[in-house]
């Protein structure tokens, strides 16, 4: 009588854990992701050591001049633009596992209005990444704490319209360095 339950115990416990790996996805390990700015790290590089050591690393040039910008498309595409994605009403927060020793701005671009493509501009509400520089540090973050240009009573972000994730360093310093293990959001 006892082996029943416990039987369908570990039937419901590997059914729940395969039904909560399906319905999140991981971008680092998934999408390819883009650079722009005064980095030592080009496009092809970064992909190489993502797909080798599972982690992205950005370090700052010498004297850099301008941001540097790190971002993904939430849907996969063959470059930086790309259709949005409509996340359900069950996607609650997006986690990220990162290191870094500046603060990092993260932007959540939305699409056009159409809910066809991800345009430079437009809306990119956002939240802050304070600097870890000594370990990796893993933050769940809400969707309503993306905020347009994060003001406290900014737009809310639209989760149905969503394109990229941007990792902006507005001032970076010589040898910064920004290392992400995981981007986790929910489907």
């Amino acid at each position: 009588m006892i082996r029943l339950p416990v039987s369908f115990l570990v039937v419901l416990f590997f059914i729940s854990g395969f039904t909560n790996k399906r319905n999140t996805r991981d971008l680092v390990k998934e999408n390819d992701w883009y650079i722009a700015g005064p980095a030592e790290e080009n496009q092809t590089t970064l992909n190489e050591i993502r797909k080798k050591e599972g982690v992205l690393r950005v370090t700052a040039k010498d004297s850099p001049v301008g941001e540097i910008e790190l971002n993904v498309m939430i849907t996969a595409s063959d470059s930086n633009d790309g259709a949005a994605t409509n996340l359900s009403d069950h996607s609650k927060f997006v986690s990220i596992t990162y290191k870094s020793t500046q603060l990092i701005k993260l932007q959540a671009r939305e699409g056009n209005e159409e809910g066809t493509g991800c345009i430079h501009g437009g809306s990119h509400p956002r939240v802050d990444l304070p600097a870890t520089p000594s370990k990796f540090t893993t933050l769940k973050i809400p969707w309503p704490h993306f905020k347009q240009d994060g003001l406290p009573n900014g737009k809310l972000l639209d989760i149905h319209n969503l394109c990229k994730f941007n990792f902006v360093n507005y001032n970076p310093v010589t040898g910064s360095v920004l290392e992400i293990k995981s981007v986790i959001l929910q489907n």
